[in-house]
């Protein structure tokens, strides 16, 4: 017991790990950076990929957890016992068609290109066949498998698990970017001060030369923060366009100043 516990805790942290980075680079890619150019850490790629714990997920593997109990539940509920003789004939019949599961999904990758954005239900129906085959019900003769078999089949399906997981977290990280991107105005709005005239690449931001007076001299304007790390901030303009504008990333120093304001927030009724 203590193995398995062992190998299923290392499963998920590998997963969770292999996720975040799948996320993290779908996202930061879309705004043409890097998480390693970044600098996230081992921790952050691993708190990205609680992502994919999204409600609808949550709710199906409640569900994949409650179903072997299911007849237990429903005699403790008092259900009358031709209901749950169906439920566990139905249960045996899935477990045995486990073969079908395995040839849908390859079918569906066959079909590779015409099932997007859904193709992480390919791997998804294969991996699940093979755990459905690894139940006493799906044997006809109600024996397990030989230790090596299940064994392989455990390997398999977590490498298609896997691919499941890189599937969704590259998907979720680049409609996540798409949405930011569209709702860029409600970012914490920059406001960078210079000594010296700073060389945006067009259009760039809003400029402003406040005069020799003025020791912050060139002032900055309608820049909205992506992210800020180890005093350096990676900013876009309002109205930044993926295929045109290019991500600014400004250092702090002696002759920057950087201000952190509020973005425009949406409108509350009350």
């Amino acid at each position: 017991m203590v193995n398995s516990i062992a190998g299923i805790t290392s499963f998920i942290g590998a997963l969770m790990l292999y996720a975040g980075y799948i996320y993290t680079n779908a996202y930061f890619d879309y705004f043409r950076l890097s998480p390693f150019a970044v600098g996230l850490s081992t921790f952050e790629l691993v708190m990205h990929s609680l992502r994919l714990a999204t409600l609808p997920v949550l709710e199906v593997l409640a569900l994949a957890l409650l179903v072997p109990a299911l007849p237990r539940l429903l005699t403790l509920l008092h259900i009358p016992d031709r209901h749950v003789r169906r439920i566990r004939e139905l249960g045996r019949a899935t477990a045995r068609a486990y073969l079908w599961f395995v040839v849908a999904g390859v079918a569906l990758m066959l079909l590779w290109r015409w099932i997007q954005p859904y193709g992480w239900t390919a791997p998804l129906l294969v991996a699940g066949g093979l755990l459905l085959g690894l139940a006493q019900a799906a044997q006809p003769s109600g024996r397990l498998r030989p230790p090596w078999e299940r064994a392989g089949s455990l390997l398999v399906a977590g490498l298609f698990l896997i691919w499941v997981a890189a599937l969704v977290a590259g998907q979720l990280g680049r409609q996540d970017a798409q949405r930011d991107a569209e709702q860029l105005v409600r970012r914490v709005a920059v406001v960078v001060m210079s000594t010296e005239r700073l060389d945006f690449a067009p259009p760039g931001p809003r400029y402003e030369d406040l005069g020799k007076a003025v020791h912050y001299r060139y002032r900055y304007t309608d820049l909205r923060l992506l992210l800020e790390r180890d005093h350096r901030y990676y900013l876009l303009r309002l109205g930044w366009n993926r295929d045109i504008d290019a991500t600014y990333v400004i250092e702090d120093d002696d002759t920057i100043r950087i201000e952190l304001r509020p973005g425009v927030q949406p409108r509350t009724d009350r």
